[in-house]
């Protein structure tokens, strides 16, 4: 309603106060790192008055599953695994493990002799679920741990490296960060895999630091996103891009020329 103001003789009439209109960088998503990202977006697909949305991928093609074929580096080699050949040493390297942490945040496991393994090796690879490779040091020529790929999504060219359980004796070893360069590798370089992920319970911290040692970036944590023996777990989320794959070749070279590689 407007406003009468008297002047004497004389009545001037005032319009309503207007409120300005919000600012669009008002809006939290066209501030800050938001706002970068959305206009980013849309400059590179020069689409100024469509939602924003990412680049193209030119070309893009499905990626073939992980072969089961073995990789061998400096000091260690990534075989497929086999329970005749790495269940009993496998068995044995775990067992120096006196207290039983090898599997404070895993699913499964300690298992109870060399049979328990064995059939567990046997039921993951019959599965087809996940390609479970054995991780054998070259000096030695024994099998020292495990490894998988696993969540592998050809068509977004996702693929995750997990199941990890090395021996006592290896843990931050040269063997043993040598063979997940190795698994990287064969994701970025031979399969041409986009995403390379690494999952692990929030509380492990051992594992949240192997991953920043090995160059993953912290993405998050699914909350309540697993019960594993009779407890929740939340999860923490870390990757690798196929864009940062040569950062990362560095960052292994630092590692061996400090011996931990």
């Amino acid at each position: 309603m407007a406003a009468a103001k008297s002047g004497g003789s004389r009545f001037t009439v005032t319009e309503p106060s207007r409120k300005r209109p919000l600012s669009v960088r008002s809006d939290p998503w066209n501030v800050g790192a938001y706002g970068r990202e959305n206009r980013m977006a849309r400059k590179l697909n020069r689409t100024p008055s469509d939602p924003p949305l990412g680049p193209p991928v030119p070309g893009w093609l499905p990626r073939p599953p992980p072969p089961p074929t073995a990789i061998s580096g400096r000091f260690c080699r990534v075989e497929p695994i086999d329970s005749a050949r790495h269940g009993e040493a496998l068995h044995a390297a775990y067992a120096t493990d006196r207290e039983g942490r090898l599997w404070t945040y895993l699913p499964w496991g300690p298992y109870s002799g060399p049979e328990e393994l064995c059939a567990r090796i046997d039921a993951v690879r019959a599965s087809g679920v996940r390609p479970e490779y054995a991780l054998i040091d070259l000096a030695s020529g024994k099998p020292f741990g495990q490894a998988s790929y696993l969540n592998i999504d050809p068509a977004d060219g996702s693929i995750e490296v997990g199941g990890i359980v090395y021996a006592p004796a290896f843990q931050r070893g040269s063997a043993a960060t040598e063979a997940m360069y190795l698994m990287m590798r064969r994701a970025f370089d031979e399969l041409g895999y986009r995403r390379y992920a690494w999952q692990c319970n929030s509380l492990n911290a051992g594992s949240r630091a192997a991953a920043i040692r090995l160059g993953f970036t912290f993405e998050g944590v699914w909350r309540q996103a697993n019960v594993y023996k009779g407890r929740n777990r939340d999860t923490a989320w870390f990757s690798i891009l196929d864009s940062e794959m040569a950062r990362d070749q560095d960052r292994f070279r630092a590692l061996a020329r400090a011996r931990k590689f």
